[in-house]
């Protein structure tokens, strides 16, 4: 299995990006697809996700209203359209793929859930 996630790149304060997380070596839907993000000198956090079973999604506080997760199934690929960027949201953005059927909630913004990592992708906020 891996994943693949590009879309990062360097934009103005208040433009979008959509970042992609295409998936390959597996067809199960019974998956919950998150994204986490890294900014320098930080740790790495859950930013959110979305479960293939049901569709549910989980945000983290901080983008809630500005972030919208999507999955393509017949595509594999989740998507993260950001809206509204802000110079905090800069970060290295990793793509994580977990092997349940969970509905998406807090407990799968946890690193630990997750089983499988992309290569992260970078996004640059300038003010």
């Amino acid at each position: 299995v891996q994943l693949q996630a590009s879309g990062g790149g360097l934009v103005q304060y208040g433009g979008s990006l959509r970042l992609s997380c295409a998936a390959s070596g597996f067809t199960s839907v019974y998956v919950v697809t998150g994204w986490f993000r890294q900014a320098p000198g930080k740790e790495r956090g859950g930013v959110l996700c979305i479960s293939g079973s049901d569709g549910s999604t989980y945000y983290a506080d901080s983008v809630k209203g500005r972030f919208t997760i999507s999955r393509d199934n017949a595509k594999n690929t989740v998507y993260l359209q950001m809206n509204s960027l802000k110079p905090e949201d800069t970060a290295i953005y990793y793509c994580a793929l977990a092997f349940s059927g969970i509905v998406a909630g807090p407990p799968t913004l946890k690193s630990g859930f997750y089983d499988v990592w992309g290569q992260g992708t970078e996004v640059t906020v300038s003010s």
